[in-house]
C-alpha cells in the first residue's frame, strides 16, 4: 500500500523525533544523527525497518551499534546494518 507523500513527510517527522529523544543521550547522537541523516531517502519499507529499530532498548541496540556483541539474526535488517556502519 502506497502512503500518501503528506502522510509519508508526517511519518518520517513522528519518527525522527522518536531517534532523537531516546531516552539516554548515546543513542540520541547515534541514532538520531543516523535518522537526520538518511530519512529523507527512506522508503516505507526502510521507515518500517527504522520503526523497529526505535522499538529495541537502548542498551541492547547500543551494545550492537559498538560492537560489542553481534546483532542477533532475528532484528537483522539492512536499516540496522547501515546504522551499525553509521559514523555520525
Amino acid at each position: 500500500m502506497n502512503q500518501r507523500p503528506d502522510d509519508l513527510q508526517a511519518r518520517r517527522r513522528r519518527l525522527l523525533w522518536r531517534a532523537t529523544h531516546r531516552g539516554i543521550k548515546e543513542m540520541d547522537i547515534l541514532l538520531g544523527g543516523f535518522a537526520k541523516a538518511n530519512i529523507e531517502r527512506m522508503h516505507s519499507g526502510a521507515l518500517d525497518e527504522l520503526e523497529g529499530i526505535i522499538e529495541i532498548p537502548d542498551q541492547q541496540l547500543l551494545i550492537w551499534v559498538m560492537g560489542q556483541a553481534p546483532v542477533p539474526v532475528a532484528h537483522q535488517s539492512p536499516t540496522l546494518a547501515a546504522l551499525v556502519a553509521f559514523r555520525p
